[in-house]
């Protein structure tokens, strides 16, 4: 924000600081001058940047305020002689506010036979000063007040608008507004305006319409002065590209009880450079008075919290140079009541803060070292490392990708009962859909890849970890977002189709369940089985969830050649998608360091014909339910199927290792396990032993 030096000393006693004074004051109270220009006229123009709570101080009088408690000066107000009045208001003027949740408080006053022309000199000056253009004796009274009290206002031609009528209201779809740079606007139904009877004359909080506007020819003119809603001024000032002293205001926020005044000190200077006659009343929509609560304030928590020893009576008198309300409590507490301009004390935090800054922060000690006690990874954040560590070593590469895409490409993936979260931003563009899963990022980056002819021996595979956006498919707006672990990869090449994508299938739950027992140890015994497509981008058939101990943790599958097709892929990918809470549940503590073994394990092979619809699983459970002795581990070796086998079956090698802690083992010490286990086969699965 650019303020005069000039201006600046004349709301202060004793006046007469320098421009370094003013730097080193403000500076102090957390408001540090950016820059200063010398102008011809000896004054100087200070840029102060202005942290974005703290609306008050956007204004020279909130900026005085601030030098007058740091320095200990006095703040002096402006003050101003009531002009008289004559007709009432509501004869002149009709108003009507629509909406007032979104304007908490409108307010508007008359002024008849004014006499618009050029401004006095000391105005001109005052406003050159701050880097504002002069425009005629009216206007640049409104400039005034918002570089004087922070406190945006705007004037209309009373005579130009339409049955003598002011509506707050929202915009209809595709209404048009010239505003006051001559720029055509093409408006939304979400966009706030004030508007006369037939159509919008400005653009709420942001800037004034052209056809309303005050020329040499006005006579009569309507002021008003309002209080906004930050987000919604926000919105639509980005979506329209207009930047304004009073949006850049509105969007910090301004007190409502603080119009009023601000109000009376802009009619009474119109009143006074341009003449007329002031109507009596003000029309008036909304609650000025803003809820003020008490907040307590411990003085030996300041000094907890500062690492200062500041006394309570040295903090109660800097609370009350900023306008604090102090009274002790018996407790020796301090019930303080900010003033209504102070949006931002809602806290004991936002006190302490107040006290830190006014008794300067120099005072609070610095020590030569500072003390840091590292702690150890959180079971989280060691288990994202594990996953990242794991999945690099199988030869993944990790991404990141964007949060967004287009509604074309986030629909196949939006599970069922779901529905995609769009933004209402134009700036988005062809991109408007947060994803509904981060494997969207992977199918881009895959493309990406391609295009750049990216060849990777065994293919391109790719993981992220990041969150899907949706919501529930009822009505209301409940979003789910959804942290997951993302994989991709490529389906070989080098085979016959079905043989590819057999493979690609067996090559990601190979991955899957390798990162699971990783994280979850041998325990617990991990499933796979199929099931129907989760979404519509997974292919039919070729879908499965892997779950641990009964629990689901995610699914993988081949992705829909269609999908692939729309995404300029050359090659099928097989995807897997994790929800990452449930992955990370999953992990056990990190186990002791074992010696080797000293003896060497013996494996036995065991190959079953088994029905085509036996699962490994099955196969896997019927092992682990029988009491064996010395079984270190089982892994499946291969699966045929052929002549041998017969229509309808197939033949399953299981690989069984066994290992004794005290000695070598030999053929004799496992054939009864095996033979055990050949007979449950048959019994409880339906085997065929093959020799």
């Amino acid at each position: 924000m650019d303020v005069s030096l000039n201006w600046l000393n004349t709301l202060i006693e004793p006046s007469g600081l320098s421009a370094d004074e003013v730097d080193e004051a403000l500076t102090a109270a957390g408001f540090p001058i950016e820059g200063a220009e010398k102008l011809p006229d000896g004054d100087v123009r200070l840029d102060v940047e202005v942290t974005s709570n703290r609306g008050d101080v956007l204004g020279h009088v909130g900026a005085a305020r601030e030098l007058a408690a740091v320095t200990g000066r006095t703040l002096i107000e402006p003050t101003w002689d009531e002009p008289e009045r004559s007709g009432d208001v509501s004869q002149s003027l009709t108003l009507i506010n629509h909406e007032p949740e979104m304007c908490p408080l409108f307010t508007a006053q008359v002024i008849r036979g004014v006499k618009v022309g050029p401004s006095p000199k000391w105005l001109v000056d005052r406003l050159e000063a701050v880097g504002q253009r002069t425009i005629n004796n009216v206007v640049d009274v409104t400039n005034y007040i918002t570089m004087e009290l922070g406190h945006p206002c705007h004037v209309f031609d009373l005579a130009k608008l339409a049955g003598q009528t002011l509506e707050i209201r929202y915009a209809k779809e595709g209404e048009k507004l010239t505003t006051l740079d001559g720029k055509q606007r093409t408006l939304k139904a979400s966009d706030l305006v004030v508007a006369d009877a037939d159509r919008a004359q400005s653009l709420a909080g942001v800037i004034g319409g052209q056809d309303s506007e005050v020329t040499e020819n006005t006579t009569d003119v309507v002021f008003e002065m309002a209080t906004w809603d930050p987000v919604t001024v926000r919105t639509q000032a980005r979506r329209l590209a207009i930047r304004t002293d009073a949006s850049y205001r509105f969007e910090r926020g301004v007190a409502p009880s603080e119009i009023a005044r601000a109000a009376f000190r802009a009619v009474a200077m119109i009143h006074e450079v341009a003449g007329g006659t002031v109507c009596e009343g003000v029309l008036e929509d909304g609650d000025d008075e803003a809820e003020r609560s008490a907040v307590t304030l411990r003085p030996a928590r300041t000094r907890a919290i500062l690492g200062v020893d500041v006394p309570d009576l040295r903090q109660r008198e800097l609370l009350e140079r900023i306008g604090i309300d102090v009274n002790a409590g018996a407790d020796g507490s301090l019930a303080c009541l900010p003033p209504a301009f102070r949006l931002d004390l809602t806290r004991e935090i936002d006190l302490i803060e107040e006290v830190a800054r006014l008794n300067g922060l120099d005072a609070i000690p610095q020590a030569q070292q500072v003390g840091v006690v590292v702690k150890g990874q959180s079971t989280r954040e060691r288990g994202l490392r594990e996953i990242g560590s794991l999945l690099v070593g199988l030869g993944f590469y990790e991404t990141v990708t964007f949060s967004f895409c287009s509604v074309e490409r986030s629909k196949p993936w939006v599970g069922n009962g779901l529905r995609t979260v769009a933004v209402d931003d134009e700036r988005r563009g062809s991109e408007p859909v947060l994803r509904p899963s981060a494997l969207t990022g992977l199918l881009a980056c895959r493309r990406s890849n391609q295009d750049a002819q990216v060849k990777v021996a065994g293919g391109v595979r790719l993981f992220e970890l990041a969150s899907g956006f949706a919501e529930r498919d009822k009505p209301g707006r409940e979003h789910v977002e959804t942290p997951t672990l993302s994989m991709l990869i490529d389906v070989p090449t080098d085979l016959k189709a079905t043989d590819a994508q057999q493979l690609g299938l067996r090559q990601m739950r190979g991955a899957c369940e390798a990162l699971v027992r990783h994280l979850a140890g041998p325990g617990k015994p991990i499933t796979v089985e199929a099931i129907e497509p989760p979404a519509a981008a997974w292919s039919h058939g070729a879908v499965a969830a892997l779950s641990l101990g009964g629990n689901r943790l995610g699914v993988f599958g081949l992705v829909k050649a269609g999908l692939i097709k729309r995404e300029g892929i050359d090659a099928p990918v097989v995807a897997a998608e994790f929800e990452l809470e449930a992955l990370l549940a999953a992990q056990t503590s990190a186990e002791g360091i074992e010696p080797l073994p000293q003896f060497p394990p013996i494996d036995r092979d065991l190959t079953l014909d088994l029905p085509e619809a036996t699962r490994w699983g099955e196969v896997e459970a019927m092992i682990a339910a029988e009491p064996i002795e010395r079984l270190e581990s089982v892994s499946m070796v291969g699966v045929y199927r052929g002549k041998q086998t017969g229509s309808g079956r197939k033949s399953v090698t299981a690989r069984l290792v066994f290992r004794d802690a005290e000695r070598t083992l030999r053929r004799e010490d496992v054939e009864p396990a095996i033979e055990r286990l050949t007979a449950k086969a048959q019994s409880a699965l339906g085997a065929n032993v093959r020799n």
